[in-house]
């Protein structure tokens, strides 16, 4: 069975502290001229959402790196703290019953 999110994957980065020396907005970009503004990896066309969507499928950082030579460990690690990031300030109002 799948691990959820790959934990292996990120217990790695966590062990390394990896998330604790990335910043991701040095590895994230947003242009109009570019995919209509969609957040991607730097210089690269490879929107965030692949990246996660990728990952949440059980696709390993193994077989991301080697189908996108452009991206690096530290773009995976970014698009995953550019979504909690995302996540963390969005305000969510429930719907009383």
């Amino acid at each position: 069975m799948r691990e959820l999110l790959t934990t292996r994957f990120l217990s790695k980065f966590v062990q390394n502290n990896i998330f604790m020396t990335i910043d991701w907005r040095t590895h994230i970009a947003t242009d109009p001229m570019i995919l209509f503004g969609k957040p991607v990896v730097k210089n690269t066309r490879i929107p965030v959402d692949l990246i996660l969507e990728k990952l949440a499928a059980g696709d390993k950082s193994e077989d991301l790196l080697e189908a996108y030579p452009k991206l690096t460990k530290e773009d995976i690690v970014s698009c995953l703290l550019f979504a909690a990031e995302t996540v963390r300030n969005e305000i969510i109002y429930s719907k009383a019953s």
